[in-house]
């Protein structure tokens, strides 16, 4: 299972939803990308209002907070192979 979060550097809210997908990640393995949006023009155009942003498996699925619960949550649900239920960071 792939994870990324888009993020940038000196973001606070980016530091914290990083510290909960890494406790999350002692319990539940996958891989796990950080993205900085300043790497590119495109990436800073589509998500530079929405940082932090977490992808599971190439869907958005939480923009600027996430809790440990949530996020185990879904991750289980991809585990189990359940689709990811639209919420309000897909709208991106």
């Amino acid at each position: 299972m792939r994870v990324e979060i888009y993020s940038k550097p000196k973001c606070s809210l980016c530091d914290k939803a990083a510290d909960v997908v890494e406790a999350v990640r002692a319990r539940i393995p996958f891989e796990l990308r950080l993205i900085s949006i300043l790497e590119s023009p495109d990436l800073f155009e589509r998500w530079r209002y929405d940082i932090p942003v977490i992808v599971i498996e190439g869907v958005p699925a939480f923009k600027y907070r996430v809790t440990e619960a949530e996020l185990e949550a879904r991750l289980r649900e991809v585990q189990g192979g359940m689709s990811i239920a639209k919420t309000d960071a897909q709208d991106g």
